[in-house]
């Protein structure tokens, strides 16, 4: 038996937003690849790492709050980087059920090396600061609305 198929616009690839983010995303984060590779970096833990070069020793759960992601996930990344020497992980002396993700010396040195990727991209992307402000200006509207509801 042969079923109908019926003709929804909406529902062709084409026409979802959410795809296109998705490609985006995929397209972007290949373009990371060699250039973490170099850092013995995944895309994941550089965000771990940039997050930790902006602010150092913080609890695992105002990383996972940071990085939004639960801490489930974030776990797995936080082991790899400490067997890697970036990081290490150490229990809070006034709570101990607390965390601290601290870098180590190595860690801290990587963000030197780490430092030219975001132009790199930047220049993948051939995008103008304008285009730049004005993309990452949209997207950080499109955040907050899709966050709100």
């Amino acid at each position: 038996m042969r079923y109908m198929k019926e003709n929804y616009p909406e529902l062709k690839l084409e026409n979802q937003i959410c795809f296109r983010v998705y490609r985006l995303n995929r397209a972007i984060t290949n373009h990371y690849r060699p250039y973490l590779t170099e850092l013995d970096l995944t895309y994941p833990q550089y965000l771990v790492m940039m997050a930790l070069w902006e602010k150092d020793g913080i609890p695992v759960n105002s990383l996972s709050e940071t990085l939004k992601l639960d801490t489930g996930t974030l776990s797995p990344l936080l082991k790899r980087l400490e067997a890697t020497g970036y990081i290490h992980r150490k229990r809070s002396k006034e709570d101990e059920r607390t965390v601290i993700i601290k870098l180590t010396k190595n860690g801290a040195e990587l963000q030197k090396k780490a430092k030219e990727v975001p132009q790199k991209i930047a220049h993948c992307l051939d995008l103008t600061t304008e285009e730049y402000l004005s993309l990452r200006e949209t997207l950080d509207s499109l955040i907050q609305k899709a966050e709100q509801k």
